[in-house]
């Protein structure tokens, strides 16, 4: 999950640091840490909502638990235009960085609007077809990216990095300007995008209440370095300087027409750090590796795209059609190409700056509707199992509210009435894309005869008349060994409805060699205590749950006649709850399949290199 997230995060500093140059100059280093701290604080608030609703949606499933279905379609409306500007930026900026290697024509207009805008039409084909990602490879690409950013600081750290130009490119109040600097926070939150990334994520996690949060965790140090280095290497290597007229500039920040590189500012830090003879390979590998890596956060958008249209379908927040799958395809392909053609039409200007304020615009304004969502959710649900609680407690009136959400607020909100008042073009496009979107929901909403503030779900589609539904009253779980996953109960949980009872079994064999009375003190010991963390995980999850523990020298065995003897409707058989050596389909569960007392479900895993990539297979 780490890995996914920091894929589609890190790869906005490959754009964001011209950006935020440009308009920063000397102080571009103090915006990102700024930012940094705003998205410490919005990484909190995603952390605790989403522990506590392990769905896809973000800050717009965390509106509906918290307010209404308006308030969620807002949010949604406004991460939909977050997605829309991440598909535009990404496919912009690759032909920056395959201008800046082969084809210079690649680095300004008209070239680099024709070839942003194929990537996003080839990207959208492909999407519509359902190609599927290559998890292994988008792993390995992330890592590599990331230890090539480490790498960067560090060989920048020794070769140029220099304190005496770093304070020397800050000329406060002229360079920049004050209005230039307070419109930098924002446009240096881009930096951030994909923070969605990991809510989306969270209902294909396992054990999500640990997973997500530790992963947002280790998103923010490794970001937060990145971007508190980087930009101090970039800056001595590319330092401010003073023009004829006698404004100040960077080359960070210029663009390329006029020799400098914001369209592709780490491929500008490469080309002065004077590699030598490692100069033209070293400028080949970053140039190459941000041209994958932003092409396939493109490809990211555009997936999140689809998915988001798709929840937006289900709950009625948009007219059918926009979420209508493909008779052959399967995938929600009017609103792909729909969405695709919105990132073409605001790729044709080619103002890399419209874009990134238009991100600011809907990023600031989905987060701060997820700290608000936070704030409401500590006062209408004080009670609510919390897996993870975000830092610090602020008491008002006799209420518990989260300090890092209230601060949140404050400097997204901030940031978003900059970066609204101070550029009049995004004021107007960015309230345009809003109405549009309200007057959308409401003529749908009242098109169909609902109301703007319920959540209603799309109804079911007719079933063929000889279709008959399996109900399961009874999931009985089997468990070996020390872990206990929370994902396959609660995945058993979503078979039996909220009526339904899961029966966690732990299941401790016993060789011929001892009694099957006697012996084992210490794996029986353990046995009950993965059993008590699964009556925890449980009642985190409100789970019906029994649990029981047999000791038998044939487990495939003891498991039938168990699920005989409490009536089982299915047994939910886990790869991670398997016996040594049966993470595959091994003799226990091959015995479950050949005897079958009630339905079976497996759920295998791939190899570690995609270990996240689980299939249930009924049977």
């Amino acid at each position: 999950m780490f890995s996914t997230a920091y894929g589609n995060v890190g790869s906005s500093i490959y754009y964001a640091l011209g950006l935020v140059a440009s308009y920063a100059l000397g102080l571009t280093p103090i915006v990102f840490l700024i930012t940094g701290v705003i998205f410490y604080l919005t990484a909190a608030t995603y952390a605790e909502a989403t522990a506590m609703y392990p769905e896809a949606g973000g800050s717009s499933s965390f509106a509906r638990h918290a307010f209404n279905e308006l308030a969620s379609f807002f949010a949604a409306w406004a991460q939909m235009l977050n997605y829309t500007i991440t598909i535009a930026i990404s496919a912009f900026f690759v032909p920056h960085y395959l201008g800046g290697l082969f084809w210079p024509a690649l680095e300004h207009g008209p070239g680099d609007v024709f070839f942003g805008i194929g990537v996003v039409a080839l990207l959208s084909v492909v999407n519509v077809v359902g190609v599927k990602e290559a998890a292994g490879l988008n792993i390995v690409l992330a890592i590599t990216d990331l230890a090539t950013q480490l790498l960067l600081v560090a060989v920048g750290i020794l070769l140029v990095l220099s304190p005496h130009v770093l304070i020397h490119n800050v000329h406060l109040g002229v360079a920049p300007s004050w209005k230039s600097f307070l419109v930098a926070i924002p446009v240096g939150m881009i930096a951030y995008t994909g923070i969605e990334t990991i809510s989306n994520m969270a209902e294909e996690a396992r054990d999500e209440t640990k997973t997500v949060p530790r992963a947002i965790k280790f998103v923010v140090l490794a970001v937060f370095a990145i971007y508190a280095a980087l930009p101090m290497v970039a800056l001595s290597a590319l330092p401010v300087h003073k023009l004829a007229d006698g404004k100040y500039a960077s080359l960070l920040g210029t663009s390329e027409a006029q020799g400098g590189f914001a369209g592709d500012p780490v491929l500008g830090i490469v080309k002065h750090l004077h590699l030598g003879p490692l100069q033209s390979a070293g400028e080949i590998y970053v140039g190459l590796l941000a041209a994958t890596i932003l092409f396939i956060a493109a490809n990211a958008g555009i997936i999140g795209a689809s998915r988001l249209v798709y929840s937006m379908g289900l709950h009625r927040q948009v007219p059918d059609r926009l979420s209508r799958l493909h008779p052959r395809f399967g995938t929600p392909w009017i609103g792909i190409l729909l969405f695709g053609g919105v990132a073409c039409l605001t790729i044709i200007p080619g103002q890399a700056e419209f874009l990134g304020n238009m991100y600011a615009f809907g990023a600031m304004l989905s987060f701060t509707i997820a700290h608000l969502s936070v704030i409401r959710l500590r006062i209408k649900q004080p009670d609510r199992p919390r897996p993870y609680r975000g830092p610090g407690t602020l008491r008002v009136a006799g209420r518990e509210l989260p300090l890092f959400a209230v601060l949140g607020i404050f400097g997204t909100g901030l940031a978003f009435v900059v970066v609204t008042v101070l550029h009049l073009v995004v004021a107007v496009a960015g309230v345009f894309w809003l109405t549009l979107g309200m007057l959308l929901y409401v003529g749908y909403r009242h098109r169909h005869g609902l109301d703007l503030r319920t959540t209603t779900r799309a109804p079911r589609h007719e079933r063929p008349p000889d279709f008959e539904e399996l109900e399961y009253k009874t999931a009985l779980v089997p468990i070996f060994g020390g872990d206990v996953s929370a994902g396959a109960l609660s995945a058993a949980a979503k078979l039996i409805g909220e009526q339904g009872v899961v029966y966690a079994i732990y299941v401790l064999p016993v060789p011929s060699q001892l009694s099957l009375e006697s012996g084992l003190e210490e794996e029986e010991a353990l046995g009950r205590s993965v059993l008590e963390s699964a009556r925890i995980q449980a009642r985190r999850r409100g789970i019906k749950i029994h649990t029981g523990l047999i000791r038998t020298r044939n487990p495939g065995a003891a498991l039938v006649e168990e699920a005989e003897r409490v009536g089982s409707d299915v047994i939910y058989w886990s790869a991670i709850h398997a016996p040594g050596g049966e993470q595959r389909i091994g003799p226990t569960a091959a015995y479950l399949l050949s005897k079958r007392p009630c339905r079976v479900i497996i759920e295998t895993q791939n190899p570690p290199a995609a270990a996240d990539e689980r299939v249930p297979m009924p049977a």
